[in-house]
């Protein structure tokens, strides 16, 4: 399987701290972003139900925008994540019966991940301040696609939307991360699967 995301966050913002800083805005641009998987494991009770995981190693990367005034200027200030996610998901696919060489399914499921580039330990003082995230992260997925059958292999394409249960946010109440309060993950996947 090969694959590629665009990642951005569903946030809340601390409404105590918005009008003290005069910040009027926050824009969250998500970047393109790639996905290397392990082979398929897959499970099939019955022929249109398969229970799967997909093992990964996912690189992300997400701009976070500040428009705030200052000395009654409109000023702008940001920063990036980047997390390395390996990611495990468990998934169940129901398709439907193949008719010819052709068929539609539909995804559902969780996954846990990690951040193998976690910067919860920065220091913030020794640096320009930066969005701290939590390492673990737990979300659930939905999604479809279609498989093709070939002479020796199928071939699949699919989208996925992962959206993040926790608050991966530490709030650590500088400049970045003050005006949050929360912070979850929120993918969208366009992956292509080889099976033989």
């Amino acid at each position: 399987m090969l694959g590629v995301n665009t990642t951005t966050y569903n946030y809340q913002l601390n409404k105590n701290e918005i009008f003290s800083d005069s910040l009027k805005g926050i824009a969250i641009n998500s970047q393109p972003g790639f996905a290397i998987h392990l082979p398929v494991v897959s499970y099939n009770p019955v022929s249109v139900v398969s229970i799967r995981t997909v093992p990964s190693i996912s690189f992300h990367e997400t701009e976070f925008v500040y428009s705030y005034i200052q000395k009654d200027k409109l000023k702008t200030k940001s920063t990036r994540t980047q997390p390395t996610l390996i990611n495990f998901p468990l998934l169940i696919k129901l398709s439907t019966k193949r008719l010819t060489n052709f068929s539609a399914y539909a995804l559902s499921g969780f996954s846990y991940s990690i951040d193998l580039a976690s910067q919860k330990d920065v220091d913030q003082t020794l640096s320009e301040p930066i969005i701290k995230l939590k390492q673990h992260d737990y979300a659930y997925h939905v999604g479809g696609g279609f498989d093709f059958y070939m002479p020796y292999f199928k071939f699949g394409i699919d989208i996925k939307l992962t959206n993040g249960i926790n608050n991966l946010l530490i709030q650590d109440n500088t400049f970045f991360s003050k005006p949050l309060s929360s912070l979850k993950s929120h993918i969208w996947w366009f992956s292509i699967t080889f099976e033989g």
